[in-house]
């Protein structure tokens, strides 16, 4: 197990480039089972979860070739269904969340799916309803094994159908129009997500050969094909990513410039820092942040404490909830974090408190945060990384306090940030790793 050392109080200043999304291409890689063509695809980030999910494809038959630092090549023209019944397939699937999208595919191209039940972040229960209720809308049979926890899924013959999903889930919404691109028929799915990555998703099976409308809104249509062809595709900048950027450039008091964060393609992430009264420029498409020694959190217009809480797309990812939290300890200022999503994703905050931070957290769901202004600077502590985004918010805090701070169990972080030390130690950060 790893961990980071991290020195506190250095200003951070320069440029930098986000990765590839990763919840993006967690979708975009299962879908080159979709066809036995070569598939090119750019800016895959270089991170744990992506790289455990390109060697499982790997493992299942797909030609992975390297062809630059950041771009591959896929050929699935000759995948091994007899490995899904391997225990290797089922324990390497069962360490990644983002490898129940293949079921999508295997059941569109193959007829067939099998899976042991995901893992990933411990921020609470994840169902997977959704994916299971739309493959049975398309007349797939689902069995799950209660004693082993594998899904098995037979789908010898997909129909376009109707369906109104219970929740706009991504993932769900993801694995069902890839399972419906070469269904008999037309699918059509009402309350379906409409997320950047999941329009990216869609752009990319048209490209294909797919008959997908709809995209951006949550009533997609999709006509079935027989068969999809290769084609080439490039991820967007991971907006977790230039939101993690965003609130770091605050509580360290740093001058940074996000390079190509395609501003148009982020949504109400930027106001809503904004509203922490964090400056920002826009130059182009880069995001220029200056170096702040104070910024105090809006009120409603009735006077009444912020409140932030997350939504579906386009409201404000869940996944920046953490950040914002962490943010707003050395502000100026009261803001409610409303998490709605997940029942863990605010245990963390106690490391915070530990640091100094004036946190209530007043159930699973919800924390008032009373902002330090920085008259009382957080102090180094030792603590440990739960999830993705509470180990990068845990990283922000370090970064901004007194003293130096051990943060272990950074794989998590490691999951979703490719690169993290060395990209901000080039700014001017200290951080080193722990073996």
């Amino acid at each position: 197990m790893s961990s980071f050392r991290v020195k506190g109080g250095l200003k951070l200043k320069g440029e930098i480039i986000p990765q590839g999304a990763k919840n993006e291409a967690l979708q975009i890689l299962c879908a080159v089972l979709l066809t036995s063509e070569k598939v090119t695809i750019h800016k895959i980030p270089n991170i744990r979860d992506v790289n455990k999910l390109i060697e499982l494809l790997s493992d299942m038959g797909v030609k992975v070739e390297k062809v630059g630092p950041e771009s591959y090549t896929f050929q699935a023209d000759n995948v091994d269904l007899k490995y899904l019944d391997t225990d290797d397939f089922l324990k390497k699937a069962s360490s990644l969340r983002g490898s129940v999208m293949i079921l999508g595919p295997l059941l569109a191209r193959f007829g067939h799916g099998r899976l042991s039940k995901p893992g990933g972040d411990k921020i609470g229960r994840r169902r997977m309803d959704t994916h299971f209720y739309g493959f049975q809308k398309l007349g797939a049979e689902f069995h799950y094994d209660s004693k082993k926890e594998i899904y098995h899924i037979d789908g010898k013959k997909l129909r376009g159908a109707y369906m109104l999903l219970d929740e706009a889930s991504v993932t769900g919404t993801a694995n069902i129009v890839m399972a419906a691109v070469m269904a008999d028929g037309k699918t059509t799915i009402y309350n379906a997500a409409c997320e950047p990555y999941l329009q990216q998703l869609c752009d990319m099976l048209n490209r294909m050969g797919a008959k997908i409308t709809g995209i951006g809104s949550n009533l997609l249509t999709i006509e079935g094909v027989k068969k999809l062809k290769g084609t080439e595709h490039s991820m967007l900048p991971d907006m977790i990513e230039i939101g993690s950027f965003i609130g770091m450039a605050a509580m360290t008091q740093s001058e940074i410039t996000i390079k190509d964060a395609q501003i148009n393609r982020l949504g109400i992430i930027p106001d809503t820092f904004k509203r922490m009264g964090i400056k920002m420029e826009f130059r182009g498409d880069d995001i220029y942040i200056p170096s702040q020694k104070h910024y105090e959190i809006e009120t409603f217009i009735d006077g009444s404490i912020l409140t932030v809480a997350d939504a579906i797309w386009p409201g404000f990812t869940p996944d920046l909830l953490s950040i914002v939290l962490v943010t707003a300890t050395q502000a100026k200022g009261t803001v409610l974090v409303h998490q709605k999503m997940f029942e863990s994703r605010l245990f963390f905050v106690d490391k915070l408190i530990d640091m100094g931070a004036q946190i209530i957290l007043c159930d699973p769901h919800r924390a008032t945060v009373i902002g330090l202004d920085r008259k009382y600077p957080l102090k180094g502590i030792r603590m440990t990384s739960p999830d993705i985004r509470a180990g990068v918010s845990l990283l922000i805090a370090a970064m901004s306090a007194e003293g130096t701070s051990i943060i272990d169990n950074i794989e998590q972080i490691d999951r979703g940030y490719q690169y993290i030390d060395q990209r901000l130690n080039a700014l001017g950060a200290d951080i080193v790793r722990i073996d």
